[in-house]
């Protein structure tokens, strides 16, 4: 399968009163590149950045990686998935991840793309609640191409739910984000650091 991970690091990291989530350390370095070097495991990876100079860039240095700016950042996360669908090329499937999930691991992102058919969306989950990542056929390229606003993916996913496929991943995997210092704090008095077993490591 030709496969492409879209690595989704343009938000503005508001919640976080003047830091910024995705260069939060985590497992001894910035979260993005963690989560960049997870990705690459997998597939080659687009980085969506809110522009080519912005700090973020610098967490990402020396890896082999696609960055892509977002000029339009500020509507929300519809304009990096149409900006990194733009630039994916050729490729049979596309899985959108997040950047500020730092307990999904490779491990997890091998799982959600293991068995896909083709038309299947295979999209990781808690339990009984979805969650990221989120593998999408290349069919649906065009319908993520046309997405606005800060809905994500959510249109898509819901216009072929019978098409998604859950994959089941370990504890809180799935839906861990951090958006504010209070969650990144409560985060790490949990043990929760990207290298504990069962953490993000």
């Amino acid at each position: 399968m030709s496969l492409v991970v879209l690595l989704l690091a343009a938000g503005a990291s508001s919640r976080m009163r003047g830091g910024d989530k995705l260069l939060e350390p985590v497992a001894g370095q910035p979260l993005l590149r963690l989560m960049a070097l997870r990705a690459l495991e997998l597939a080659p990876v687009i980085v969506t950045l809110p522009a080519l100079d912005h700090p973020r860039r610098r967490a990402l240095e020396g890896l082999p990686v696609t960055v892509v700016p977002v000029p339009e950042a500020g509507e929300g996360m519809a304009a990096s998935i149409r900006a990194g669908v733009a630039a994916l090329g050729p490729a049979e499937a596309v899985m959108i991840l997040p950047a500020d999930m730092p307990e999904l691991t490779a491990g997890d992102l091998r799982r959600v793309a293991a068995g896909f058919d083709g038309r299947q969306i295979r999209r990781g989950a808690s339990g009984a609640t979805p969650g990221h990542p989120v593998l999408f056929p290349a069919e649906l390229f065009p319908e993520l191409s046309r997405l606005s606003g800060d809905q994500g993916a959510r249109p898509v996913l819901r216009a072929h739910a019978a098409r998604v496929v859950p994959v089941a991943l370990p504890g809180r995997h799935a839906l861990t984000d951090l958006d504010t210092p209070e969650d990144w704090s409560a985060w790490r008095a949990e043990g929760g650091d990207g290298s504990a077993p069962g953490r993000g490591g």
